[in-house]
């Protein structure tokens, strides 16, 4: 599992990048009026594709490290601890509310006819998602869930 928490850790930063990438471009676009280009497309993929691969450890995470254990002994109890009412619910539910808004806001952006509407789209959808899942991250100054940058092997 910890080869699963380093890689679930490092892809973090790949999620961050790429939806700054898709964010920056809605305002560039939006801002200077411009096309929808291939590199608006590309950076939404790749944000959707490390949300997807990000969802899927996290998955892994959340079933093979002891959080499902968790819930199946009761909620009461994790409800009334913080770390582990963070991860089981908290972090996870918010966490697939971000994917689902990744990828509706895919669809949309690419169903969408004209450039600026493409460009608020993405914004829209993109920038919500990125709130989200940057509120959701356990940073280090998290008090009671905090966890490192970049999470080693010990």
């Amino acid at each position: 599992m910890q080869i699963v928490l380093f890689l679930h850790s490092l892809l973090r930063w790949g999620v961050l990048l790429f939806g700054i990438w898709s964010i920056i471009n809605a305002l560039r676009g939006l801002t200077t009026k411009s096309v929808y280009t291939a590199s608006d497309n590309r950076a939404n993929l790749f944000f959707m594709i490390c949300c997807d691969i990000q969802l899927l450890i996290g998955l892994a995470l959340f079933f093979f490290n002891g959080w499902f254990t968790k819930v199946q002994e009761g909620m009461g109890t994790v409800m009334k601890n913080n770390t582990a009412r963070f991860f089981t619910v908290e972090h996870a539910t918010i966490m697939i509310v971000a994917w689902f808004l990744v990828h509706i806001g895919r669809s949309v952006v690419k169903k969408t006819n004209s450039d600026q509407g493409k460009h608020k789209k993405a914004l829209l959808f993109f920038g919500l998602a990125l709130l989200l899942i940057i509120i959701s991250i356990p940073w280090p100054f998290r008090a009671e869930v905090a966890r490192p940058l970049l999470r080693g092997f010990h």
